[in-house]
Protein backbone atom coordinates (compact mmCIF):
# COMPACT_ATOMS: atom_id res chain seq x y z
CA UNK A 1 0.00 0.00 0.00
CA UNK A 2 1.33 3.49 -1.09
CA UNK A 3 1.39 5.76 1.77
CA UNK A 4 -0.55 8.27 -0.02
CA UNK A 5 -3.62 5.89 0.27
CA UNK A 6 -3.33 5.73 3.85
CA UNK A 7 -6.16 8.01 5.63
CA UNK A 8 -5.29 8.45 9.07
CA UNK A 9 -8.67 7.89 11.25
CA UNK A 10 -9.00 10.26 14.10
CA UNK A 11 -11.75 9.64 17.08
CA UNK A 12 -14.26 11.94 16.95
CA UNK A 13 -16.65 10.63 20.27
CA UNK A 14 -20.01 12.82 20.33
CA UNK A 15 -20.74 12.89 24.26
CA UNK A 16 -23.82 13.21 25.46
CA UNK A 17 -25.01 15.15 27.95
CA UNK A 18 -28.38 15.54 29.86
CA UNK A 19 -28.53 19.11 31.50
CA UNK A 20 -31.19 18.20 34.16
CA UNK A 21 -29.37 16.75 37.10
CA UNK A 22 -27.04 19.35 37.49
CA UNK A 23 -29.89 21.92 37.21
CA UNK A 24 -31.89 20.27 39.66
CA UNK A 25 -28.84 20.23 42.15
CA UNK A 26 -28.66 23.90 41.48
CA UNK A 27 -32.29 24.44 42.00
CA UNK A 28 -32.56 22.80 45.43
CA UNK A 29 -29.01 23.80 46.88
CA UNK A 30 -28.40 27.18 45.65
CA UNK A 31 -25.81 28.85 43.71
CA UNK A 32 -22.74 28.44 46.40
CA UNK A 33 -23.98 25.06 47.51
CA UNK A 34 -24.33 23.99 44.05
CA UNK A 35 -21.40 24.51 42.86
CA UNK A 36 -19.91 23.25 45.59
CA UNK A 37 -21.20 19.69 45.63
CA UNK A 38 -21.32 19.55 41.61
CA UNK A 39 -17.46 20.55 41.55
CA UNK A 40 -16.60 17.85 44.61
CA UNK A 41 -18.89 15.07 42.49
CA UNK A 42 -16.92 16.08 39.10
CA UNK A 43 -13.67 15.68 41.09
CA UNK A 44 -14.77 12.39 42.33
CA UNK A 45 -15.57 11.19 38.53
CA UNK A 46 -11.81 12.01 37.45
CA UNK A 47 -10.54 10.37 40.64
CA UNK A 48 -12.78 7.32 39.82
CA UNK A 49 -11.91 6.98 36.25
CA UNK A 50 -7.57 7.74 37.21
CA UNK A 51 -8.25 4.81 39.65
CA UNK A 52 -9.39 2.36 37.68
CA UNK A 53 -7.24 3.43 35.22
CA UNK A 54 -4.00 2.59 37.49
CA UNK A 55 -5.63 -0.74 38.17
CA UNK A 56 -6.33 -1.57 33.89
CA UNK A 57 -2.77 -0.30 33.32
CA UNK A 58 -0.97 -2.73 36.05
CA UNK A 59 -3.64 -5.23 34.92
CA UNK A 60 -5.16 -5.64 38.61
CA UNK A 61 -8.93 -6.51 37.35
CA UNK A 62 -9.24 -7.19 40.87
CA UNK A 63 -13.10 -5.74 41.98
CA UNK A 64 -13.33 -3.55 38.92
CA UNK A 65 -16.70 -4.40 38.05
CA UNK A 66 -17.61 -2.47 41.24
CA UNK A 67 -15.32 0.61 40.39
CA UNK A 68 -17.27 0.71 37.09
CA UNK A 69 -20.49 0.44 38.42
CA UNK A 70 -19.52 3.48 40.83
CA UNK A 71 -18.19 5.56 37.70
CA UNK A 72 -21.15 4.28 36.07
CA UNK A 73 -23.72 5.73 38.84
CA UNK A 74 -21.72 8.98 39.50
CA UNK A 75 -21.80 9.98 36.05
CA UNK A 76 -25.56 9.26 36.06
CA UNK A 77 -25.84 11.48 39.38
CA UNK A 78 -24.11 14.03 36.74
CA UNK A 79 -25.98 13.81 33.58
CA UNK A 80 -23.05 12.01 31.78
CA UNK A 81 -25.24 9.84 29.86
CA UNK A 82 -21.93 8.83 27.46
CA UNK A 83 -20.05 8.28 30.17
CA UNK A 84 -22.38 6.27 31.95
CA UNK A 85 -23.53 4.19 29.41
CA UNK A 86 -19.61 3.52 28.12
CA UNK A 87 -19.02 2.98 31.84
CA UNK A 88 -21.50 -0.24 31.81
CA UNK A 89 -20.59 -1.56 28.53
CA UNK A 90 -16.76 -1.50 30.14
CA UNK A 91 -17.97 -3.86 32.74
CA UNK A 92 -20.18 -6.13 30.69
CA UNK A 93 -16.93 -6.65 28.64
CA UNK A 94 -14.91 -7.31 31.74
CA UNK A 95 -18.03 -9.98 33.22
CA UNK A 96 -18.05 -11.93 29.85
CA UNK A 97 -14.28 -12.27 29.78
CA UNK A 98 -13.63 -11.10 26.50
CA UNK A 99 -10.31 -9.06 26.25
CA UNK A 100 -10.77 -7.76 22.97
CA UNK A 101 -13.53 -6.25 23.08
CA UNK A 102 -12.56 -5.07 26.42
CA UNK A 103 -9.16 -3.11 25.16
CA UNK A 104 -11.62 -1.16 22.98
CA UNK A 105 -14.50 -0.66 24.78
CA UNK A 106 -11.65 0.69 27.63
CA UNK A 107 -9.69 3.68 24.81
CA UNK A 108 -13.61 4.61 24.02
CA UNK A 109 -14.10 4.92 27.95
CA UNK A 110 -10.79 6.70 28.13
CA UNK A 111 -11.87 9.27 25.22
CA UNK A 112 -15.47 9.63 26.65
CA UNK A 113 -14.28 10.48 30.02
CA UNK A 114 -11.81 12.66 29.27
CA UNK A 115 -14.25 14.40 26.82
CA UNK A 116 -16.92 14.34 29.28
CA UNK A 117 -14.71 16.15 32.06
CA UNK A 118 -13.57 18.92 29.29
CA UNK A 119 -16.95 19.84 28.78
CA UNK A 120 -18.44 20.14 32.23
CA UNK A 121 -15.15 22.35 33.24
CA UNK A 122 -16.51 24.47 30.55
CA UNK A 123 -19.65 24.50 31.59
CA UNK A 124 -18.36 25.21 35.07
CA UNK A 125 -16.47 27.97 34.25
CA UNK A 126 -19.36 29.68 31.46
CA UNK A 127 -21.69 29.32 35.35
CA UNK A 128 -18.80 31.25 36.84
CA UNK A 129 -18.72 34.63 34.26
Amino acid sequence: MKPENVVPLRHREEVQQNAEPIATIYRNLGTASAEQVVTRALGEVALTMAGIADRVRSRDLEDMARRLRKLQQLAENLGMVSLSRVSSDVRSCLERGDATAFAAVWARLIRIAERSLAIERELMDQSHS
